[in-house]
């Protein structure tokens, strides 16, 4: 059975740099359309379908993603 995860994303740490985007796997992760306070465009959650690789974590230089597993049903 593959994992199924959860994603947070902190808006207002993210400086746009997108290695989170690239790095995912499944495509969950998309720049999002409204900016933060910091003017930036911040990445968002995208879709379902993540399977808690951590490969954002991993990559993101400003930890502002964390990347829970969720339990199975």
């Amino acid at each position: 059975m593959a994992k199924k995860g959860k994603i947070i994303i902190e808006r207002e740490l993210c400086k746009g740099c997108y290695l989170c985007v690239r790095a995912c796997p499944k495509g969950v992760i998309a720049r999002s359309g409204a900016a933060n306070a910091g003017g930036v465009f911040p990445v968002e959650v995208a879709g379902a379908g993540c399977i808690a690789c951590g490969m954002c974590y991993e990559v993101c230089p400003d930890c502002c993603i964390t990347v829970y597993e969720k339990a199975a049903a």
